[in-house]
Protein backbone atom coordinates (compact mmCIF):
# COMPACT_ATOMS: atom_id res chain seq x y z
CA UNK A 1 0.00 0.00 0.00
CA UNK A 2 2.57 2.43 0.72
CA UNK A 3 4.62 1.66 -2.13
CA UNK A 4 2.20 1.96 -4.19
CA UNK A 5 1.26 5.18 -2.69
CA UNK A 6 4.93 6.82 -2.85
CA UNK A 7 4.99 5.65 -6.98
CA UNK A 8 1.77 7.35 -7.23
CA UNK A 9 3.23 10.57 -5.34
CA UNK A 10 6.35 10.18 -7.86
CA UNK A 11 3.97 10.05 -10.65
CA UNK A 12 2.41 13.21 -9.67
CA UNK A 13 5.85 15.04 -8.93
CA UNK A 14 7.14 13.91 -12.12
CA UNK A 15 4.23 15.58 -14.42
CA UNK A 16 4.26 18.75 -12.70
CA UNK A 17 8.03 18.71 -12.85
CA UNK A 18 7.43 18.14 -16.70
CA UNK A 19 4.58 20.67 -16.94
CA UNK A 20 6.54 23.68 -15.78
CA UNK A 21 9.69 23.05 -17.20
CA UNK A 22 8.09 22.70 -20.49
CA UNK A 23 5.19 25.05 -19.96
CA UNK A 24 7.09 28.36 -21.47
CA UNK A 25 4.59 31.02 -20.20
CA UNK A 26 6.27 33.60 -18.01
CA UNK A 27 3.22 35.81 -16.64
CA UNK A 28 2.36 35.22 -13.03
CA UNK A 29 -1.15 35.56 -14.16
CA UNK A 30 -3.73 36.62 -16.85
CA UNK A 31 -4.25 39.92 -16.91
CA UNK A 32 -7.23 40.71 -14.48
CA UNK A 33 -7.99 37.00 -13.79
CA UNK A 34 -7.35 34.49 -11.41
CA UNK A 35 -4.07 32.14 -12.21
CA UNK A 36 -5.34 28.88 -14.05
CA UNK A 37 -6.48 25.75 -12.42
CA UNK A 38 -4.28 23.15 -13.29
CA UNK A 39 -5.73 19.19 -13.54
CA UNK A 40 -3.85 16.14 -13.33
CA UNK A 41 -5.16 13.04 -13.99
CA UNK A 42 -3.92 9.40 -13.98
CA UNK A 43 -6.06 6.73 -15.84
CA UNK A 44 -5.37 2.76 -14.59
CA UNK A 45 -6.68 0.67 -17.34
CA UNK A 46 -7.69 -3.07 -17.06
CA UNK A 47 -5.39 -5.79 -18.49
CA UNK A 48 -4.29 -5.41 -21.87
CA UNK A 49 -6.81 -1.56 -22.71
CA UNK A 50 -4.14 0.88 -22.80
CA UNK A 51 -3.81 0.73 -26.69
CA UNK A 52 -7.64 1.14 -26.79
CA UNK A 53 -7.44 3.99 -24.10
CA UNK A 54 -4.75 6.08 -26.59
CA UNK A 55 -6.70 5.35 -29.31
CA UNK A 56 -10.23 7.02 -27.82
CA UNK A 57 -7.37 10.17 -26.15
CA UNK A 58 -5.69 10.63 -29.89
CA UNK A 59 -8.82 10.65 -31.78
CA UNK A 60 -11.74 11.93 -30.15
CA UNK A 61 -11.28 12.89 -25.80
CA UNK A 62 -8.40 15.45 -26.54
CA UNK A 63 -10.55 17.10 -29.23
CA UNK A 64 -13.56 17.12 -27.50
CA UNK A 65 -11.49 18.22 -24.27
CA UNK A 66 -10.93 21.54 -26.10
CA UNK A 67 -14.58 21.44 -27.21
CA UNK A 68 -15.65 22.28 -23.73
CA UNK A 69 -13.42 24.59 -22.55
CA UNK A 70 -10.31 22.09 -21.26
CA UNK A 71 -6.87 23.06 -22.34
CA UNK A 72 -4.52 19.74 -23.06
CA UNK A 73 -1.43 20.50 -22.16
CA UNK A 74 0.52 17.27 -21.46
CA UNK A 75 -0.11 13.04 -21.90
CA UNK A 76 2.37 10.96 -20.10
CA UNK A 77 3.11 7.22 -19.55
CA UNK A 78 5.29 5.99 -17.27
CA UNK A 79 8.26 4.02 -17.61
CA UNK A 80 8.44 1.83 -14.91
CA UNK A 81 7.45 -1.92 -15.67
CA UNK A 82 4.72 -2.39 -13.04
CA UNK A 83 2.66 0.82 -14.37
CA UNK A 84 4.14 1.22 -18.26
CA UNK A 85 1.01 -0.97 -19.64
CA UNK A 86 -1.44 0.71 -17.50
CA UNK A 87 -1.17 3.80 -16.84
CA UNK A 88 -1.99 7.17 -18.41
CA UNK A 89 -1.12 10.37 -16.88
CA UNK A 90 -2.04 13.46 -18.44
CA UNK A 91 -2.42 17.44 -17.47
CA UNK A 92 -5.53 20.08 -18.50
CA UNK A 93 -6.11 23.23 -17.58
CA UNK A 94 -8.79 25.46 -16.53
CA UNK A 95 -9.79 29.00 -16.28
CA UNK A 96 -10.96 27.89 -12.47
CA UNK A 97 -13.22 25.30 -10.56
CA UNK A 98 -16.79 26.38 -11.74
CA UNK A 99 -15.30 26.20 -15.54
CA UNK A 100 -13.59 23.17 -14.24
CA UNK A 101 -17.40 21.47 -13.02
CA UNK A 102 -18.79 22.82 -15.99
CA UNK A 103 -16.47 21.76 -18.72
CA UNK A 104 -16.85 18.14 -17.45
CA UNK A 105 -20.30 18.32 -16.98
CA UNK A 106 -20.57 19.15 -20.47
CA UNK A 107 -18.15 16.71 -21.76
CA UNK A 108 -20.12 13.73 -19.96
CA UNK A 109 -23.27 15.16 -21.12
CA UNK A 110 -21.97 15.51 -24.95
CA UNK A 111 -23.70 13.30 -27.05
CA UNK A 112 -20.65 12.95 -29.51
CA UNK A 113 -18.78 11.86 -26.15
CA UNK A 114 -21.15 9.14 -25.17
CA UNK A 115 -20.72 7.93 -29.16
CA UNK A 116 -17.12 7.17 -28.51
CA UNK A 117 -17.10 6.19 -25.28
CA UNK A 118 -20.00 3.44 -26.19
CA UNK A 119 -17.87 2.33 -29.73
CA UNK A 120 -14.64 2.17 -28.30
CA UNK A 121 -15.81 -0.58 -24.99
CA UNK A 122 -17.37 -2.50 -27.36
CA UNK A 123 -14.73 -4.93 -26.78
CA UNK A 124 -15.16 -4.25 -22.79
CA UNK A 125 -14.55 -1.68 -20.33
CA UNK A 126 -11.40 0.38 -20.50
CA UNK A 127 -10.32 2.24 -17.16
CA UNK A 128 -10.33 0.83 -14.13
CA UNK A 129 -9.51 3.36 -11.93
CA UNK A 130 -9.43 7.48 -12.26
CA UNK A 131 -7.36 9.39 -10.05
CA UNK A 132 -7.68 13.46 -9.93
CA UNK A 133 -5.74 16.31 -8.32
CA UNK A 134 -6.51 19.58 -8.95
CA UNK A 135 -3.39 22.58 -8.60
CA UNK A 136 -2.54 25.70 -8.78
CA UNK A 137 0.72 27.39 -9.27
CA UNK A 138 3.25 28.89 -6.01
CA UNK A 139 4.47 31.84 -6.42
CA UNK A 140 7.73 30.28 -6.30
CA UNK A 141 7.28 27.96 -9.16
CA UNK A 142 10.10 28.96 -12.32
CA UNK A 143 6.56 29.07 -15.05
CA UNK A 144 4.11 31.01 -13.31
CA UNK A 145 1.04 30.39 -15.84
Amino acid sequence: MLANRTLRLGLILSACTLLAFTAGRTTAQPEGGEPRLYELRIYTTLPGRLEALHARFRNHTAKLFEKHGMKNHMYWVPTDEKTRDNTLIYVVSHKNQAAADKSWSEFIADPEWKKVQAASEQDGKIVAKVEKHYMTLVDYSPVKQ
